[in-house]
């Protein structure tokens, strides 16, 4: 199992775009993948349940990867972060 933490900086959150963008990357990867805030967490396959998170700007989150390809998952999504979240 891999996780990551990362702080969001995208000035309005986790909204629609960036939530079907982050859902369309992680299927390119067999790892189960967790977004966790809080007490909450999710399925980040599930475009709906993510956005009902109401993760915004400055909220850090914890992504959690289990699977065959957790490594190569973990590297692309933290990129995946950086760059549009």
């Amino acid at each position: 199992m891999k996780t990551f933490t990362y702080t969001i900086t995208e000035p309005v959150g986790i909204h629609a775009r960036p939530a079907g963008l982050l859902v369309k990357e992680i299927k390119k990867y067999q790892s189960a993948v967790t977004i966790i805030k809080g007490e909450k967490s999710v399925n980040a396959l599930k475009l709906m349940a993510l956005m009902g998170m109401g993760i915004k700007c400055g909220d850090s989150v914890t992504v959690q990867l289990e699977g065959a390809d957790e490594d190569a998952a973990a590297t692309a999504l933290e990129e995946f972060f950086k760059t549009n979240l």
